[in-house]
């Protein structure tokens, strides 16, 4: 079956495939040496096409009249029609002409996969193809962003009534069916849903009007006070002070309010029930209205999964913002699913958008359906994960999608290579799916492709081109560039394993449709993410023709007519290293290879052979006998430069593959990019065009024979979009670059990009890069790092838009020390000057191994004299941690098997770290760090939370600061692959937190001529002057102890930086940063054991399971060690003996010791402590342990009796301190010279702090009796006191009177002791008071405050009915504090009630 796809002077048909064939696997060695495989296919298109001779990008010339011209016409003039056509492009790549002579071939029957930041389902164009079905057949969650856990199970009560998760009580509809009466519940921060844009934009409209509630309250509150003043002319009664000094608070709080105001968003309950058949999902959004009636629980439409019946909801009209819901593992996690950018809708969008009433904002492929898989992480600022992009993969399969669509990527450090590049291959072979990918944005120098997109064999990466019409229409330029071209941004190849990195170009920018949420209906973007689905959508159109015509549709097939058919930009070969292989023609579809990159200009200077092996590549199903055994094929090789590129003329090429030899001469090339193809024609088709291409890419530097090494370039000519690659040796012992670019005579402002590139074995290009803008001439110099002896690629770009309208040439020199101007009167003249410097170094990283040795460094200069000026610091600790606990799970199948059937698993590490002061912190795991497609680990995503479960920071690949305040912390790391044994190694990973160092804590090293240096302090090291031959040798020593800075334990690693070289130009950087100079090191110290404590480790161990007396026995006889004999000075014998003090400090210490986790624990606890006192009535520190061992119990039944006894046990400490004379002491002032002043002070200051504990928890127990038995008599010890009087009248003036007492030693306003200063205010009445202190304790810079201050905090507002601010209040708690319990984590049962 036949159809013709083409009009006009060029025709094309497609034709059944013969065998399922993908493509030759090439694999391309010198010598025996294997340097890169790669795989590509061959193509099983059939092409015709009429002569036309040499077709260019845009492929009219100026004379051109016709208007199938791809929006090139030289002068070109907008209209309505032509001007909305241009907001999304489609006549550049013929999409148009295509569905206007095949209409039912727009993409019907081809499911794209978008794998982006999530698509909303609401958004314009969105909702249905144009054959009618729906448009997206689902939208999922793949990062986990979105999950909430349900598995809470509740039941509702008689008048149909659940308590949420959050705490709140909801109300279910009477009309939901629900067989089972389970109900699970969960909440989620709505902020957590949003984009940091929408919650900006929602803050602000709630911040106004909250302001409004705030300003009203305020208003009340002042008028309250005035009438006050107003009845009291003179306030002299201490009452009425009080009185009016809480009204004042109130106002004086509320005013604060709006300064500390901080939203932190609403909280929204989730409910999801089995009805029978589906699994349904109900929200509460009543935080979100401003009107209580709406957002309730029982008006909510239910959903379901949006598969089923592709529903979707939206959180309020405030925030405009559509959410779908799935549900996974029985109920038990509920997704919501939302964007975290407008950039996935925008991208769906020029894919296949359908708007029947605007055809000319259609995009590509109106008629294809979409699967939206979200793989950017809202956590994480929409950045992609390993398990986001896995679980996308493993949706792929199971929706049985045709394309997928990428505009996502980052540099990599090996290419082709890693974990989901694995899984992509199977899914592209085994399933044959269309894998299309962004290059990236980091253009305009060569091998700046991304991962995955231009660094995968198994996909197609785009490149962005813009128009004309382009530029005029959506870029709104007043002039637009006479022909199209590629935007300079747009990144280029070829890979660093010599592949070509970009396979086609396509137009990359369109104002497409964007979310509700953004409150617009579409937006103009651009960069190769836009680019990507214009491709993509041109495919999905081939591909909706061959599925209509019965015709198996080859990913590696239609890539090879993708590359056949594709119209060259630009008119040189090296062009292509831009572009790839042009811009795609979708009209002329009929149904390349990792290659040769020659980069060093060792390579360049001799002949050398390669060897090419080209292996067939079947779809897994394809059968032995029928297929692989009776293929061969007659393949006629061909070379683009004869001259320089030799190949065999022909190679028989069967199912097991063939090898040949290439020689490539490059000897006689010019300096500068040279590009060629070799490939093969099939024999008995000639027409199919090549079946395969391998680049070969040579660039051959300039050599810099001159000293000083100084470099020259003069004469470029520059256009809008216009790129000069130069092409340098960096001469051996370079390390720096120092530049200075000069410009004069031009007439209007010039934008230059200017990239550097060097390519390094197994690292990342490096890459220099810097955007100057000349509005009047100026200098401008610049210096970076370089390595010698490898070639520099350095790119100069006019950006493509800048000086359209200027229509002059902007002239760039480079020269040497000379800057005389040039040119008429328009040109714009740039003089660069390059010199290379650098001082080689024997140890590239310095460690200094915690001793008191310094490190030997020697330095030369090999090319020119430079100034030795080292420079170090250290300025991060690293410090490591083993998990303290690890968890290997198997994941649900709803979300993690691999299409291979293979489950996911995954590894929870649990590491604890504590911080003594606030500090900014980062996770380091160096085995996995900073690698998303070249690891073979999916995730490694981690938490950080406080013991409050308030979740601080989360990260993943690329792990960011987070500022922390004091306290102890758990960090959780989750690792997932499928293989156990993997994770099994990981169960002991090492982790560093790495925290920077406060400007005083900031360590500058020292620098000796001598290894002696740093002990004997002479010797100093400053500068010297480095001659080329000569070597200078010097020492860096190690800091000195007690610099170290606190919290630095042995093991952990203290980090900086250290410089040699200083600059020649610009601010001297010599005794500061040297992370700042262009060329610097890394710099380590390890910290040492601590010196010895000759008192750690005195004293025996308490063996738990022995009884008290036996223990006391144990300890007497340790005891008895003690008596021996010493000399005195004078020769006298004397003899040291036990003392009582020391047995009762032993009994004391067992006392401490014993537990009261039974019933017997307790007894014998209780008849100790009456021994001990007993035997040592009236002191302090005993009863002080009783006091304390009485807060610790846990479980006590008894409550009133438990707080008499604290009662009790506080006024025995009470009793015991002569408070006379702690008085007195404390109005004296102690004598400094006094010997024994400082134990005395000492002796005191523990002795007044055990009297303050004893009254603060004697005030706390009393307001609990008062809480707990409120309208009742007490017993034993408060009904002692009160006699026969009410318990709540007695215990207020017990409390009022402990207060007074607690005042006299301690400021009740800290911290430690405000909650009592709290507590009297608020049951005098003076709110306003309380609130002042509550606020204050919680600000109090320490640990993070505890949840029952946020408690005490509510529960005022509440009283005072300031409503706005007890809403407020709750979602601060619910982010901050959470409203669940947090699990126990000390011994304590006391938890603090307002009575």
């Amino acid at each position: 079956m036949q159809i013709s796809l083409l009009n006009g002077a060029c025709t094309a048909k497609l034709q059944s495939f013969s065998p399922p064939f993908l493509s030759p696997s090439l694999l391309i060695t010198v010598g025996a040496k294997k340097l890169f495989r790669a795989c590509r296919e061959r193509n099983r298109f059939v092409k015709r096409c009429s002569g036309r001779g040499r077709i260019r990008a845009m492929p009219f010339t100026s004379s051109t009249n016709s208007t199938e011209d791809n929006g090139a016409l030289r002068k070109f003039k907008l209209n309505e029609s032509t001007f909305l056509a241009s907001l999304m492009p489609k006549k550049e790549i013929g999409a148009d002409r295509f569905i206007e002579a095949h209409p039912e071939f727009d993409g019907r029957g081809a499911i794209i996969a978008i794998f982006d930041s999530g698509v909303d389902p609401a958004a314009s164009g969105l909702q249905q193809t144009s054959d009618g079905k729906p448009k997206i057949l689902d939208v999922l969650d793949c990062t986990g962003s979105g999950d909430i856990d349900t598995s809470t199970v509740v039941k509702a009560d008689a008048d149909g009534c659940i308590r949420g998760a959050s705490g709140a009580s909801l109300v279910v509809n009477s009309s939901w069916n629900n067989p089972s009466g389970e109900w699970h519940v969960g909440y989620k921060l709505v902020y957590e849903l949003f984009t940091s844009t929408l919650t900006s934009r929602l803050k602000k409209e709630r911040k106004e009007k909250w302001d409004e509630k705030n300003q009203e309250a305020i208003a009340e509150a002042v008028k309250q006070l005035d009438a006050f003043d107003r009845k009291h002319t003179k306030v002299e009664d201490a009452e009425l002070k009080k009185a009016r000094e809480d009204l004042q608070n109130r106002v004086d709080f509320l005013r604060k309010q709006a300064d500390s105001y901080d939203d932190k968003g609403p909280v929204i309950d989730a409910v999801v029930w089995h009805d029978g058949e589906l699994w349904r999902v109900a929200l509460d959004t009543q935080s979100l209205e401003d009107d209580p009636e709406c957002g309730k629980l029982a008006n909510f439409t239910p959903l379901t999964n949006y598969k089923t019946e592709r529903q979707f909801g939206v959180f309020s009209k405030l925030d405009a913002c559509t959410f779908v819901t799935n549900v996974y593992d029985e109920g038990k996690i509920l997704s919501i699913v939302t964007d975290s950018s407008p950039h996935g809708t925008h991208v769906a969008g020029i894919a296949a958008a359908f708007h029947p009433k605007e055809p000319l904002l259609n995009g590509v492929a109106p008629g294809a359906q979409l699967i939206s898989c979200k793989i950017g992480d809202s956590r994480l600022g929409s950045m992609e994960t390993g398990t986001g992009l896995t679980r996308a993969l493993i949706a792929v399969v199971e929706h049985k999608c045709d394309l997928i669509n990428m505009s996502y990527g980052e540099p990599t450090l090996l290419p082709d290579y890693g974990r989901f590049v694995d899984l992509v291959n199977e899914v592209v072979n085994k399933y044959r799916v269309i894998f299309v990918s962004s290059a990236g944005n980091s253009g305009p120098a060569l091998s700046t492709v991304g991962a995955p997109g231009g660094t995968t064999s198994s996909m197609i990466g785009v490149g962005a081109y813009v128009s004309p019409a382009m530029a005029a229409g959506a870029h709104c330029l007043v002039e637009a560039p006479t022909e199209g071209l590629e935007y300079t941004w747009s990144s280029r190849g070829p890979t660093i394993d010599g592949d070509l990195g970009v396979c086609i170009s396509a137009p990359g920018g369109a104002v497409a449709p964007v979310p509700t949420w953004t409150l617009q209906r579409r937006m103009l973007m651009n960069g190769t993410s836009m680019a990507s689905p214009c491709a993509c959508g041109g495919i999905a159109l081939l591909v909706s023709a061959m599925k209509a015509e019965g015709i198996p549709v080859s990913p590696y097939s239609v890539r090879r007519a993708l590359e056949n058919t594709s119209i060259p930009v630009g008119s040189l070969p090296e062009d292509k290293l831009s572009t790839g292989q042009g811009l795609m023609q979708v009209d002329k579809l009929a149904p390349t290879l990792r290659g040769i990159y020659l980069r060093e200009a060792s390579y360049c200077h001799q002949s050398s052979e390669w060897t090419v092996q080209v292996e067939p590549r079947f779809h897994e199903d394809a059968s032995n006998l029928e297929q692989l055994v009776p293929f061969e094929e007659c393949i006629e090789l061909h070379s683009s430069g004869k001259e320089v590129l030799r190949v065999p003329e022909y190679l028989l090429l069967t199912h097991n593959g063939r090898s040949f030899n290439v020689v490539v001469d490059p000897t006689n090339l010019s300096e500068g990019l040279h590009y060629f193809e070799l490939y093969g024609i099939d024999c008995k088709a000639p027409w199919r065009g090549p079946l395969f291409r391998i680049p070969v890419t040579i660039t051959k530097p300039k050599a810099v024979q001159n000293r000083p090494p100084l470099v020259s370039f003069s004469g470029m000519s520059f256009l809008p979009g216009h790129i000069e690659r130069k092409y340098i040796e960096a001469p051996l012992g370079a390390s720096w670059v120092e530049a200075t670019m000069r410009t004069s005579g031009f007439d209007t402002a010039r934008r230059f990009f200017i990239d550097t590139v060097q390519i390094s074995p197994l690292q990342r290009p490096r890459k220099w890069e810097s955007v100057a803008t000349f509005s009047s001439p100026s200098a401008k110099s610049f210096a970076f790092l370089v390595e010698g002896g490898r070639t520099i690629e350095l790119a100069i770009a006019q950006f493509w838009s800048s000086g359209i309208g200027s229509h002059e040439t902007t002239i760039v020199d480079f020269e040497v020390r000379f800057y005389n101007s040039a040119g008429s009167c328009g040109l714009a003249m740039k003089k660069w000057e390059i010199a290379f410097h650098g001082i080689d170094i024997n140890k590239e990283e310095v460690v200094l191994d915690g001793s008191e040795a310094p490190a030997r460094i020697e330095a030369q200069a090999l090319l020119s004299s430079e100034k030795l000026v080292p420079v170090a610091i250290l300025n991060k600790i690293r410090v490591p941690y083993r998990p303290v606990d690890s968890q290997l799970s198997a994941l649900s199948a709803d979300r993690d098997k691999l299409p291979s059937g293979k489950q996911t698993l995954a590894l929870t590490l649990t590491y604890k770290f504590k911080l003594e002061d606030g500090a900014e912190i980062k996770p380091q795991v160096p085995l996995l760090n900073n690698r998303i497609y070249d690891n073979k680990f999916e995730s490694q995503f981690y938490m950080i939370s406080d013991s409050n479960k308030r979740v601080y920071s989360t990260g993943d690949v690329y792990p960011s600061s987070t500022r922390l305040p004091k306290g102890e912390y758990k960090l959780q790391l989750f690792l997932r692959h499928d293989n156990v044994q993997y994770l099994e190694k990981m169960k002991q990973l090492v982790l560093f937190i790495e925290r920077n160092l406060e400007e005083k804590e900031v360590m500058r090293l020292s620098f000796y001529s001598q290894p002696d240096g740093p002990v004997m302090g002479n010797g100093s090291f400053k500068s010297s002057l480095l001659v080329p031959g000569t070597k200078e040798a010097f020492y860096v020593g190690p800091p000195t102890k007690d610099k170290l800075p606190k919290n630095s334990p042995e093991g952990s690693v203290l980090l900086g930086a250290i410089s040699y070289g200083k600059l020649s130009f610009g601010v001297q950087r010599e005794g500061k940063n040297p992370e700042k100079n262009p060329v610097s090191y890394r710099i380590s110290y390890l910290v040492p054991p601590n010196k010895l404590d000759e008192d750690k480790g005195k004293g025996s161990a308490i063996n738990g399971t022995k009884s008290v007396s036996e223990r006391l026995e144990e300890e007497s006889s340790a005891l008895s060690h003690w008596n021996y004999s010493i000399l005195d000075v004078s020769g006298f014998l004397l003899i040291k003996t036990i003392t009582n003090s020391k047995v009762r400090e032993t009994k004391i210490k067992v006392f401490a010791s014993l537990k009261q986790s039974t019933d017997e624990e307790r007894s014998e606890w209780k008849k100790l402590s009456v021994s001990l006192k007993s035997e040592y009535p009236k002191y302090t520190p005993l009863l002080a342990k009783i006091l304390e061992s009485l807060l610790s119990q846990n479980g006590v039944k008894d409550k009133i009796h438990h707080y008499e006894e604290i009662i009790g046990a506080s006024d025995e400490v009470i009793d015991s301190i002569d408070r006379d004379e702690l008085a007195r002491y404390y109005s004296l002032k102690s004598d400094p010279e006094d010997e024994g002043a400082e134990k005395r002070k000492k002796k005191m200051e523990a002795t007044r702090d055990q009297l303050a504990e004893a009254l603060y928890q004697k005030g706390l127990a009393l307001v609990e009796i008062g809480s707990l038995k409120e309208g009742e008599k007490a017993s034993s010890v408060v009904a002692a006191a009160t006699g026969d009087e009410e318990v709540v009248e007695k215990t207020d003036h017990l409390f009022e009177e402990n207060f007074k007492e607690l005042k006299k030693w301690v400021d009740v306003k800290s911290s430690k002791y405000g909650t009592l200063l709290v507590i009297r205010e608020q049951r005098s009445g003076r709110l306003g008071s309380a609130l002042k202190a509550v606020n204050e304790m919680i600000q109090d810079e320490g640990e993070p405050p505890k949840k029952k201050l946020y408690k005490l905090k509510l529960s005022l507002l509440e009283e005072i009915g300031w409503g706005h601010l007890v809403s407020y209040e709750k979602q601060w708690m619910h982010d901050f504090v959470m409203l669940k319990e947090p699990k126990e984590v000390g011994n304590s049962v006391r938890e603090f009630k307002l009575p």
